[in-house]
């Protein structure tokens, strides 16, 4: 039987239009180029705020930052990027988005044909799709949908507006920045059923410490867990890597200043389409598209009614066939303990135990698994 929280995911996902995604993307291919310096980002910022404030609920905003000249910069130059947020009951946030700027690198930056319809037209019309079904129900958390710029010439607007988190003090939880989703080929080769989810490296160890895994990568668990069985078969395809061989993305300034963030990118990009002007529409595939539309709005959905992580998750050190897990928890919420074993990058099991500190696995050992537990709906947090 379905849980309500399932039921209502379902909903909601199956409101996602192929056709508001395609009419996104025909829209930007209006602006020639996007180019963070040019005229054509500042008008396609403007429209894509005038769709965002056409949502009821939805408090929107045009940022302005400034970048230095340098390189793929001719000029210092004052650029907007655009931040819609949905308020919830909690200052917590969820953040999802995609970058609106575009590049050829072929040609004159601020004058050749850099339609940038996948890179990363797709992320933004994901981003205007999930905000316009989301915001059709008031939320325990606080959503944000951001049209990121910067992101050609250097991540800046991604690293302007995490700084700004951190000098504002969010209580920002989750980034989900989708930069390349909206194709299923390259070429003659093909896959539809997986996009890829990148999560945070393990930190530099000093010398005596033991090696914890970013919070980044529990994310990315997470998302396949809370996907799972969902989506007709498709799912994310994990890749326990910052981003793919010296390329980033808007997720790692988040991380950078201490925040949880993961990158999805298609399965198989196709590479001489990039940063060309034949980045088009044409070889959009909208039911791929729609399918890592639905795959945040699952994750948005859990991550926005979910309640506070607990903390001091910690093992009791008794040797057991049982485990033992106990932790601080938050008063009202309810929790889940998850398990895997060692060589396992996904969970495997989990039950659900509701408003306690503490819980015991039965059959599952800490010699042979790894444990976490998480509020239901919730990012899990591994047993130190």
């Amino acid at each position: 039987m379905l849980t309500t929280m399932a039921i209502l995911s379902m909903s909601m996902i199956n409101q996602v239009s192929t056709d508001h995604l395609k009419a996104t993307l025909t829209e930007l291919t209006h602006y020639p180029t996007r180019n963070t310096s040019s005229p054509g980002l500042t008008k396609a910022a403007e429209w894509v705020a005038s769709e965002f404030r056409k949502i009821p609920g939805l408090q929107v905003e045009i940022m302005e930052y400034a970048v230095k000249a340098g390189r793929r910069v001719p000029a210092d130059k004052t650029v907007v990027q655009v931040i819609a947020v949905l308020p919830g009951e909690t200052d917590r946030r969820v953040l999802v988005g995609g970058h609106l700027d575009t590049i050829n690198l072929g040609g004159d930056p601020l004058t050749s044909n850099a339609p940038g319809i996948n890179d990363d037209g797709s992320g933004v019309a994901l981003t205007l799709e999930g905000a316009r079904v989301l915001a059709q129900k008031k939320w325990h958390n606080t959503l944000v949908f951001v049209a990121f710029s910067g992101e050609e010439q250097g991540l800046f607007g991604s690293a302007a507006l995490a700084a700004r988190a951190k000098a504002e003090k969010w209580n920002l939880e989750a980034v989900l920045s989708n930069d390349t989703v909206g194709s299923s080929r390259a070429g003659d080769v093909k896959d539809n059923r997986r996009v890829r989810l990148y999560s945070e490296e393990l930190p530099p160890l000093k010398r005596g410490e033991v090696g914890v895994e970013h919070n980044s990568r529990e994310l990315a668990r997470f998302i396949e867990w809370n996907s799972r069985g969902k989506l007709g078969g498709f799912t994310p395809w994990l890749v326990f890597r910052k981003d793919r061989f010296q390329r980033g993305g808007d997720h790692t300034p988040f991380n950078n200043v201490g925040f949880t963030a993961v990158r999805f990118v298609e399965a198989i990009e196709w590479l001489e389409h990039q940063h060309t002007e034949k980045d088009t529409i044409d070889w959009i595939d909208f039911n791929y598209l729609s399918n890592v539309t639905k795959m945040n709005i699952l994750t948005m959905e859990a991550l926005g009614d979910a309640g506070e992580a607990p903390t001091a998750v910690a093992y009791d050190p008794k040797q057991a066939h049982d485990t033992s897990i106990h932790w601080k928890a938050k008063a009202g919420v309810k929790y889940v303990v998850y398990w895997r074993e060692t060589n396992s990058p996904t969970w495997q099991g989990s039950v659900n135990v509701g408003e306690v500190d503490k819980a015991v696995v039965k059959g599952k050992n800490k010699d042979d698994h790894i444990f976490a537990v998480g509020a239901e709906g919730g990012i899990p947090v591994s047993a130190g």
